[in-house]
């Protein structure tokens, strides 16, 4: 056992807690799987097949981008999100190797 438990928590575990916070709610998880590999999509694209308002897609959307989940992207008048492969493996990997090597 590990008794030193009130070490702070390492860096890339703090940005990753921000990804798993995002992904905690089922609306964010509805929203995420939304895409097809490498798709991007508006904000009215997602909120026209979401059973929320475009308001609650916009809030949700707004936490995905703040956690680095999805990426956004301006083209004339339309943002484009989407998904932020890189820092989703990053995170998940950063996982499976601590319960590889640790748990």
């Amino acid at each position: 056992m590990k008794r030193n438990y009130m070490r702070s928590i390492p860096k890339e575990w703090r940005a990753m807690a921000k990804v798993f916070v995002a992904l905690g709610d089922e609306h964010r998880q509805r929203i995420l799987l939304t895409f097809d590999a490498g798709e991007r999509l508006t904000v009215g694209q997602i909120a026209e097949v979401a059973t929320l308002s475009r308001p609650a897609v916009s809030h949700h959307l707004k936490i995905l981008r703040q956690a680095g989940v999805l990426v956004a992207e301006r083209s004339g008048r339309e943002v484009f999100l989407q998904v932020n492969r890189k820092l989703l493996e990053d995170a998940l990997g950063t996982v499976l190797d601590y319960i590889r090597a640790e748990a």
